[in-house]
């Protein structure tokens, strides 16, 4: 590591390591639940970062650099970007699938266009037009379908690919206004979808393309979403208030809603820990402790900086990745923080 690395990883490590405590009977905790272990300069990134996605094989940590046009491909052995993918439009979701498909799919904002790459050679493999604002992609590996986010108002929905072939499918659904976060089940039909805009979750049924709505009353602007499918518990984010949210998904009750990091744009469930991070742009991470499906607590809020929100948790190797971008003095970054029992 050059000596200009190691300077600002010991800067992180000091200021970054202590935490603050919620619960009172965690008090005492000898280590943060996340600790801070490199941070990964991202070169001529500037403006905005979105969101991740991971290649687990050739551990690789795949971001959309929005304010950029491009998508950074790093590599998290070797701590440094390997790759650029230029002339895109506002990338928003990138998503990276692995196995004989072998693709990295990009959901560009600005044009409406999702636009697919060869996965070992980044080349532009096909160009698929959604109209407006494609936004957050997941994939179904049974079916061998990518599901992206699109659209404005009305003119919105989830739509499907064929990742093997790269044609575009029939949508799952139509939606009122512009889908934010949404998780798949992998085990059943459904599809969650954060409608920031109109302060709901739309619950589609990838069978029967029948959708559902939970209005969110008195909580507004939910755009993070994760899934805890094994408990039936659906995790979500609002900016107003800030909040993290535990929604029973037999019922669409919800069953906690404590304070939580505001300006966040990714949450992620760590299934061995039973843990839950908000990536908070105002400046640091909430961590939270499921004790049980339905209850939770506050367990730690590890400070950040201002506008890191986006990231990705790659659960394989126990490490969270933040997106941090660029500050006075300071270019963008991905800081790399180790999960600790």
């Amino acid at each position: 590591m050059k000596s200009a690395s190691r300077f600002r990883l010991a800067v992180l490590l000091a200021g970054l390591t202590p935490i603050v405590c919620i619960a009172q009977d965690n008090a005492a905790r000898e280590s943060a639940p996340l600790r801070i272990v490199q941070a990964i300069p991202l070169p001529n990134v500037v403006g905005r970062i979105d969101h991740f996605s991971v290649d687990p094989k050739r551990r690789l940590v795949i971001g959309s650099a929005l304010g950029n046009d491009s998508v950074e491909v790093v590599n998290t052995f070797a701590g440094k970007v390997v790759h650029t993918i230029k002339g895109l439009d506002e990338p928003q979701g990138v998503l990276y699938v692995g196995g004989d498909i072998n693709k990295i799919f990009v959901a560009n904002a600005g044009d409406g266009k999702v636009r697919v790459y060869d996965g070992k050679t980044f080349a532009l493999a096909a160009t698929l037009d959604f109209g407006a604002n494609t936004d957050n992609l997941r994939y179904d590996a049974g079916a061998k379908r990518v599901y992206v986010g699109y659209g404005e108002d009305t003119e919105s929905g989830i739509g499907v690919i064929d990742a093997a072939t790269d044609k575009r499918l029939d949508d799952a659904a139509k939606l009122d206004a512009h889908p934010e976060s949404f998780q798949l089940e992998q085990t059943g039909p459904n599809i969650y979808v954060n409608v920031a805009d109109k302060a709901k979750i739309s619950v589609i049924d990838r069978k029967t393309k029948k959708v559902s709505a939970w209005p969110l009353s008195n909580l507004k602007a939910n755009f993070p979403m994760a899934l805890d499918e094994a408990d039936h518990r659906l995790f979500i984010g609002t900016r107003k208030p800030a909040r993290f949210v535990a929604i029973d998904t037999t019922s669409g009750k919800i069953v906690a809603n404590l304070p939580s990091a505001g300006d966040m744009d990714d949450l992620y469930y760590d299934s061995g820990r039973k843990r839950i991070y908000v990536l908070g742009g105002e400046g640091f991470i909430s961590v939270f402790q499921q004790t049980d499906p339905d209850h939770y607590e506050s367990m730690a809020k590890i400070p950040t900086t201002t506008g890191a929100r986006t990231g990705v948790w790659y659960e394989k190797r126990d490490r969270l990745y933040l997106a941090v971008p660029g500050r006075a003095n300071q270019g963008a970054e991905l800081w790399v923080y180790e999960a600790q029992d």
